[in-house]
């Protein structure tokens, strides 16, 4: 039995069923932005290892970086013990988004989880019981239990829950589009905080592009007059950048579109470059010492592999090597090929829309049924993406070629095009 049998017969992949119901793949290999399959294919990646891998795959300094500290200290517990690669990146997260406290975590869901606790602990240790959240409509937050019920519970993947999951406010989205008028979101979002701000601990968001419910780009602006809104009622604003932040959206974090500063903020996915599990939660030096000077006095969340040294190590090198690259260059080259080759997107029957920003381009079709179809016609074609829904979408790592982004764009329009063709 090879090791793709044995896959098939024990390993249940995210998203699917076991066996799975649909083609996976045998990875051999990677190399800068190309996946070799096991059978000798060679797969452009316009996901960009569900968009974690910023500057490729196998970049030397980032491999060194590995190599170097798992000879030093490969893992070490993190209660009651601290080791240098873990301070350093603390302090770098703390430059980088101007907040004060960093807690390191194990991934975007947990940076999450940690998030909601923080922002209760904050409310409580100012004698407030405020166990509530607000979030957007669409919003997707991860798949643990506390980011699952501050996603969507009408159209995301998590509904199927139900009455399972802590019951929170929902408000209605910003319309689409970055320059889109916002006025009935902000309207809604105050409203409820007029009607609910004695239970609200936090409203928590995804900034400028709502990922995974729905790829959707919204009015930076709106951000600006949220956090108006919740300092007026002293609710925390908590930024959910694991997707957008390290410079997806052409900016370092999502939040610098509209100059602002959350509460708190969670990272995650770019932070280690697509090399190792973490992410980290990062609050405000007035809501840390709120709690640690309270009778609560501590953050009781420790999970085992918290401040991993060899993931320190990775994200340490990842930082610097985004700060030393003309990284904001490139992804404004990646956001213009997009914004060109999209276009012709829009002129296809199928299509309802097109939408991109920073190195993010999305394709939304009218109908949800043809996602798998297009994803083989790309993998047929040297491209490898990852669709979902309605949504045919490229994320890509900011050392793209010029050429290979072209491909999986024009790819991805040719295998909607190839559908519209046998109607």
């Amino acid at each position: 039995m090879n090791w793709l049998e044995i896959d098939n017969k024990h390993v249940w992949h995210p998203y699917n069923s076991l066996p799975s119901k649909t083609n996976i793949l045998g990875v051999k290999s990677t190399n800068k932005t190309t996946i070799y399959l096991n059978d000798g294919q060679e797969l452009i990646d316009g996901m960009s290892s569900w968009w974690s891998a910023i500057h490729g795959y196998n970049h030397p300094k980032l491999n060194n970086a590995l190599k170097k500290q798992v000879d030093i200290m490969p893992h070490i517990m993190f209660g009651g013990i601290a080791h240098e690669q873990a301070s350093i990146l603390c302090k770098k997260l703390s430059d980088l988004t101007g907040l004060n406290s960093v807690f390191l975590c194990d991934s975007g869901s947990v940076s999450v989880e940690v998030a909601l606790k923080t922002a209760i602990l904050y409310q409580k240790a100012k004698k407030k019981d405020k166990y509530k959240f607000i979030a957007l409509n669409n919003a997707y937050h991860g798949d643990t239990l506390g980011a699952m019920s501050v996603c969507d519970q009408t159209n995301s993947m998590h509904s199927i829950y139900g009455s399972y999951l802590p019951e929170h406010i929902f408000i209605k989205e910003p319309t689409l589009g970055f320059n889109s008028d916002y006025s009935e979101s902000i309207k809604d979002l105050e409203e409820k905080l007029l009607k609910y701000h004695e239970q609200i601990a936090g409203f928590i968001f995804e900034p400028v592009v709502q990922g995974a419910g729905g790829m959707r780009i919204y009015n930076p602006n709106f951000l600006k007059d949220a956090r108006k809104l919740c300092k007026k009622y002293d609710i925390l604003l908590i930024a959910d950048e694991i997707a957008t932040g390290f410079g997806h959206t052409g900016k370092m974090f999502a939040c610098d579109w509209a100059d602002i500063k959350p509460d708190i903020m969670t990272v995650g996915k770019g932070l280690t470059g697509g090399y190792m599990t973490m992410a980290a939660m990062i609050t405000s030096k007035n809501i840390s010492d709120t709690i640690s000077n309270s009778e609560i006095g501590v953050l009781m969340h420790g999970p085992t592999f918290m401040g991993n040294p060899l993931a320190c190590s990775v994200a340490n090198a990842s930082i610097d090597l985004l700060l030393e690259t003309n990284w904001n260059e490139n992804v404004k080259n990646i956001e213009n090929i997009f914004d060109i080759e999209l276009k012709n997107a829009q002129k296809l029957d199928l299509v309802a829309s097109v939408r991109n920003i920073g190195a993010i381009g999305v394709i939304e079709l009218k109908d949800d049924c043809y996602a798998q179809e297009i994803q083989d016609y790309c993998v047929k074609n040297g491209v490898w993406i990852r669709p979902f829904g309605k949504l045919i979408y490229s994320i890509v790592s900011y050392i793209i070629e010029d050429n290979d982004l072209k491909k999986v764009i024009r790819t991805m329009i040719n295998a909607i095009r190839s559908i519209e063709e046998k109607r």
